[in-house]
């Protein structure tokens, strides 16, 4: 059952990532601007090549083995799938024999990344550990430092992981839902983010909110995961509903929508369909 809704949790989060990518091609703009669906194929990035890695590892191994996990990332990354120029040298250094412990420390004077790339990727592995958010928050912690080891890079992908875990085991109400969340995630800018995202529940306008608590714009896991949250806890009733909610609010669409797409799991069938199988080299049932 666990790996069911690891795997309902990777197609909800490619399909979340394949359309908000659509959305930065200019001739898209009218499908954006209309709430329409854009042409299919929907083509995903490097946020679901690397959650797709995730999976696997944990299908491997049951946990996150590190060293695992980088050699996936390194053997099955793809230049053209717009990976961020950090990320990018660090899994080509690593697949030339470079260390990824030293690697990934090399950003932010020996802190590593604080990016949204962790926490972009990780609601699968959330997922697998459903009702067990503190599993969750653990292995969340070990993808993390791979690429992302800088405290609120770690804080964005337990935030995230814990959020995919509890959406697994059944819907709640959206405050218990962040409440719950808030006690895995240290303190710092995140937490910071995601405790402003509690108190803007009563509002509707995923905008107005994006205004707050950012939408993923800087690239960095504090601009992002409390608004992905926001809108998982307040718009996750539906995933169409919960992705237009993250979509239109702008900024770093894809990987918002990946997030979001991410925690909900099982996409509509029709956008399911429209969007890039998963990766080939994942095993059956993938």
């Amino acid at each position: 059952m666990t790996s069911d809704l690891m795997r309902a949790s990777l197609l909800g989060l490619a399909v979340g990532d394949a359309l908000g990518s659509q959305f930065f091609v200019p001739s898209n703009r009218s499908f954006f601007v209309s709430r329409t669906l854009p042409p299919a194929p929907w083509q995903w990035t490097d946020d679901t090549e690397m959650a797709a890695s995730v999976a696997h590892v944990l299908d491997l191994h049951g946990h996150i083995d590190q060293d695992a996990l980088a050699a996936s990332f390194a053997a099955h990354h793809d230049f053209d799938r717009g990976y961020g120029p950090g990320t990018g040298r660090l899994l080509r250094l690593v697949r030339a024999g470079g260390d990824w412990r030293v690697l990934a420390r090399e950003a932010f004077g020996g802190q590593g990344s604080w990016g949204n790339g962790a926490a972009m990727r990780v609601a699968p592995l959330g997922a697998r550990h459903a009702g067990d958010p503190d599993a969750a928050a653990r292995d969340a912690a070990l993808s993390a430092e791979v690429t992302h080891p800088h405290p609120e890079a770690v804080a964005g992908a337990v935030a995230v992981a814990v959020a995919a875990a509890l959406r697994a085991r059944g819907p709640s109400a959206p405050g218990p839902f962040l409440d719950e969340i808030l006690r895995h995630v240290p303190p710092g800018r995140v937490r910071t983010g995601i405790v402003a995202a509690r108190r803007l529940l009563p509002l509707s306008d995923a905008s107005a909110v994006a205004e707050v608590l950012g939408n993923g714009r800087l690239v960095a896991a504090h601009d992002t995961v409390p608004f992905t949250l926001w809108v998982a806890a307040r718009h996750g009733a539906d995933y169409r509903t919960a992705f237009w909610a993250a979509a239109g609010a702008g900024g770093d669409v894809d990987t918002t929508c990946a997030i979001v797409g991410g925690i909900l799991g099982t996409p509509p069938p029709d956008w399911a369909a429209s969007t890039e199988p998963l990766p080939s080299w994942l095993p059956a049932p993938y």
